[in-house]
């Protein structure tokens, strides 16, 4: 199909309505085939109770056979005729449907990852399952009304015509007649809406709350919360059931209207057409004609009302699509941004930082990045990232240097410089191919272990290996049972803690980028598999730009630059036995970061054992 070959386009975020504008006007061609067709389709079908009423007046009253046989011939070759345009009609209604799935589907995933890091912050993983599995499948449906919803009313104007040519009366009252039942139901589908936007909001929490629940069941096994976990969402599911009658009353009642009401119209006017035709005013094949003319009339009036729920869903749909269409990432910034220096210091004192929303986009009119690996500087912090240096970040709070990376790795606006211009300057896709922040909750996605260090590029064998090697993995992968092969649940469940962390510098190192930013990369692992880490990561970045965040003195004593960060600024920069030496508050803090090491290495080695030498390498079931 041609959406799965092209780009989707824009799409049009304004509101619900526009969204399913812009689906629909982004197949103008196919659209307007489905039109012609569902209209001549649905015209079509009112040919036969014309062509009978003529074989009846003149064939079997007249009694004449020649022109029996030709009205009867004419009734096959009409059937045949819709017979082809149902199929065609039906062909293409298919692709327009399909088009809008795919197309809402490949703007739903390309967003979310424009969102990347900042997605999760946003919306629950439930949320955006809920929206291309459920929502997706609703908007490609409402585009039915493109084809037969055109159709019926094209064949409603048409029977009303061929009923004025028989009786005014019977013309009037069809006019009037279909307007005074999409009146009637008005109410219920507008009851349907408001019952469908409450099913999907509770729909989309609850599946969150699945997602979390399933996310987290080792460690609420663990803490004995599963049991309340599980009553929140018996509670919800009970809820959702409830929120589905609701939307089940109501669609009952618009069904039993869009199949009773119509009957009761063909009865009323099938009622007036027998005493016209029995005072003589009309034929006999007329009588069979208008009964063959509101009977037709009774698929019209389906598809107007089948299409107005639809498009009522549809809506609620496009709404739940837009709403993620228009989310930007969360950046920390100043309370006031513009009260900077020359040199970008703010003026305002440490600490005033509070989260607010802005929209982190390209600029428009991109310059130039350096075409050799330059400085790195952030003006807020006074970090730098110098080529061929491996950097630390030393932080009292984790946040401080997590904002510090955010902004350096253009994920939060910031004045942070790269070489002499400004990051934010430079186009957005050429930042992301040379600078990769490796975030330690970065997602691992279902598929093999290959896959999950692979990521998007396709390396061979040997470079894997070096990667896995570099990053102290390859006892995660010789501990599983087919090796690189071996499959991962969503977010590497199947993994400790440790080997997720390793897994994702594993991926980090393979993708060998000009710049790595990387998140507390070994907070995760034991001492000895930390030092090995450090020691490896150093070698493996050897000449390249590399920052990572960390409080372990087995990391900082391999760094070549340190910086000490007291509420977000720096307040020394050295080597690690310098800063050791110097600075007292590091010391506390580096050295609080060796006795927890102490303990957590203590509640693991059994009593009366002392650790001495490389720990052996875990056995299968360990790793299980």
């Amino acid at each position: 199909m041609a959406a799965s070959s092209t780009e989707p386009g824009v799409p049009d975020r304004r509101g619900p309505a526009r969204y399913l504008w812009w689906v629909t006007v982004s197949q103008p061609r196919r659209v307007a085939a489905g039109a012609v067709l569902g209209s001549a389709w649905m015209v079509c079908l009112t040919l036969p109770p014309y062509v009978l009423s003529r074989a009846i007046d003149e064939g079997l009253r007249a009694g004449d056979r020649s022109a029996l046989v030709g009205w009867c011939a004419a009734l096959f070759g009409i059937g045949v005729l819709n017979a082809w345009l149902a199929i065609m009609r039906h062909r293409t209604m298919t692709r327009i449907r399909l088009d809008a799935y795919f197309r809402t589907v490949r703007v739903v995933v390309d967003h979310a990852t424009r969102l990347g890091a900042a997605l999760p912050r946003r919306i629950s993983a439930g949320e955006v399952v809920t929206i291309g599995h459920s929502d997706v499948g609703v908007i490609s449906q409402t585009l039915t009304v493109t084809g037969p919803g055109v159709g019926s009313v094209v064949a409603y104007f048409v029977v009303a015509a061929l009923l004025l040519s028989v009786s005014t009366l019977l013309a009037v009252v069809v006019l009037v007649g279909v307007p005074l039942l999409a009146v009637l139901i008005g109410p219920f589908l507008s009851r349907l809406q408001g019952a469908e936007t409450a099913y999907r909001e509770r729909q989309g929490a609850l599946a969150a709350t699945l997602g979390d629940l399933a996310g987290g069941l080792r460690v609420l096994n663990g803490l004995g919360g599963k049991g309340v976990f599980a009553a929140r969402y018996r509670e919800g599911s009970h809820q959702l059931r409830d929120e589905g009658y609701r939307v089940g009353s109501s669609m009952s009642w618009i069904q039993a209207f869009g199949l009773g009401l119509p009957t009761l119209f063909l009865a009323a006017v099938t009622w007036l057409a027998a005493r016209m035709a029995a005072q003589g005013t009309i034929t006999v094949g007329e009588l069979v004609a208008i009964y063959g003319y509101v009977a037709v009339l009774v698929v019209p009036v389906t598809f107007f009302i089948e299409g107005s729920y639809d498009i009522g869903r549809g809506l609620v749909a496009a709404r739940r699509v837009v709403d993620f269409l228009n989310l930007e990432p969360q950046c920390w910034e100043s309370e006031n941004s513009e009260n900077t220096d020359s040199k970008g210091q703010q003026s305002e004192e440490p600490g005033s930082q509070k989260p607010r929303s802005r929209t982190v986009v390209p600029s428009p009119s991109p310059s130039p990045s350096p075409e050799k690996p330059s400085l790195l500087r952030d003006p807020v912090s006074g970090v730098e990232v110098a080529p061929g240096l491996l950097t630390a970040l030393v932080c009292a709070q984790a946040s401080d240097g997590t904002e510090i990376v955010d902004r350096l790795g253009r994920f939060a606006p910031s004045s942070v410089t790269w070489g002499s211009v400004r990051l934010d300057a430079v186009a957005l896709d050429e930042v992301r191919a040379r600078i990769l922040v490796a975030d330690n909750e970065a997602d691992l996605f279902a598929g093999t272990l290959r896959a999950a260090i692979s990521g998007r590029w396709s390396p061979d064998e040997a470079a894997i290996a070096r990667a896995v090697e570099a990053a102290m993995a390859r006892d995660i992968v010789l501990g599983l049972p087919d090796g690189l092969g071996a499959l991962l649940d969503a977010q590497g469940r199947n993994l400790s803690g440790g080997q997720r962390q390793r897994v994702r510098l594993a991926r980090a190192l393979l993708a060998d980028p000009e710049v790595l930013l990387a998140v507390a990369p070994t907070s995760a692992v034991d001492a000895h598999t930390e030092a090995n880490m450090a020691s490896r990561l150093r070698a493996a970045r050897n000449g390249r730009m590399t920052l990572v965040t960390s409080t372990s003195p087995l990391v900082l004593d391999q760094a070549d630059a340190v910086y000490y960060l007291v509420d977000g600024r720096v307040a020394a920069v050295g080597r690690h036995a310098d800063l050791l030496a110097g600075h007292p508050g590091y010391r506390r803090l580096v050295s609080r970061g060796i006795e927890e090491g102490d303990e957590a290495e203590k509640q693991h080695t059994p009593q009366g054992q002392k650790r001495s030498g490389p720990p052996a390498e875990p056995t299968h079931e360990a790793l299980r």
